[in-house]
């Protein structure tokens, strides 16, 4: 991609996802994401009703007057942001493509962050670690991420978001609050989701941890087109399917229904609140829902 036209996208991804920060999510995420503790801004004199136990003695004993500690929330966070870099995110039928979507969210994300001047971190996934962005704050660091996004080019088109999840609960030791962003789709082979089950406890029980699983519209069920040529994106591989087949087409709703339906049961063990946004929706809404939920 050139320069200018990796600009434009740049730009274009800051001037959206900033005003629905300002004027939507900066309010949300503060409240959602409260900060580590409580620490030590001034005093005041005593007033009725303040706890004795915030007294300050040595002050108060200066004075010959009872003084009291006031507490603010420490505000600052570490945020970590998992992005799904696999080769299944490069599918879209609908508004725009799945990791186009991404983007926008990790965005709005990492602005809503340091907004609260919270810091900001990455970690890239295929079916390992692409790259690591360790936590800082500012603007241009964000910038940087968003380019990351756009840019990347994985080493690999697989997933394991095991892995990932791992390399969050090693390389992060104090805890953050963490989002994954992902199709999930690895999910649905019995040994894949029990490493993947016990990586998401693992790193919940560790950090505040929440999901948000994109997909497109075309995936949930399969349009009745005939003889129907697909590629698995992660994988290459090329089969044909005879979508005019009631009940190939009933198989794979029910396939699609049973995976959403194991991948709920896997957060719910693991206390993951999560949400899942359409390439075709505004995801302004499934976000408010996830910060409300914290």
């Amino acid at each position: 991609m050139e320069t200018s036209e990796l600009l434009k996208k740049v730009r274009k991804i800051e001037i959206k996802s900033r005003g629905l920060t300002n004027q939507i999510f900066a309010g949300e995420y503060h409240s959602a994401f409260k900060g580590r503790g409580m620490a030590f801004s001034e005093v005041r004199e005593y007033q009725y009703g303040d706890d004795i136990r915030n007294i300050d003695w040595n002050v108060s004993a200066r004075f010959n007057d009872p003084y009291v500690k006031i507490f603010e929330e420490e505000r600052e966070l570490t945020v970590m942001l998992l992005i799904d870099v696999s080769g299944s995110s490069h599918f879209g039928t609908q508004k725009m493509f799945k990791n186009e979507l991404i983007a926008e969210i990790a965005a709005v994300l990492s602005f809503s962050s340091i907004q609260n001047n919270d810091k900001v971190g990455v970690i890239f996934f295929s079916d390992k670690v692409e790259k690591f962005i360790p936590p800082k704050k500012g603007r241009s660091h964000i910038l940087r991420i968003i380019r990351e996004i756009i840019e990347l080019q994985p080493e690999s088109n697989k997933t394991n978001i095991a892995e990932a999840l791992r390399y969050l609960t090693n390389a992060v030791k104090k805890r953050c609050t963490a989002f994954v962003l992902s199709d999930f789709n690895d999910f649905g082979d019995l040994p894949s989701d029990i490493k993947f089950e016990e990586a998401l406890r693992i790193a919940g029980n560790k950090h505040d941890l929440g999901a948000i699983k994109i997909f497109d519209p075309r995936e949930v069920e399969l349009p009745n087109v005939g003889l129907l040529e697909a590629v698995d994106a992660e994988t290459g591989e090329v089969i044909w399917v005879d979508t005019s087949s009631a009940a190939v087409r009933k198989t794979y709703n029910q396939w699609w229904s049973d995976a959403q339906n194991s991948l709920a049961t896997a957060f719910a063990k693991a206390r993951v609140d999560w949400v899942s946004v359409a390439t075709n929706e505004d995801y302004v809404k499934p976000l408010i829902k996830l910060f409300k939920h914290r």
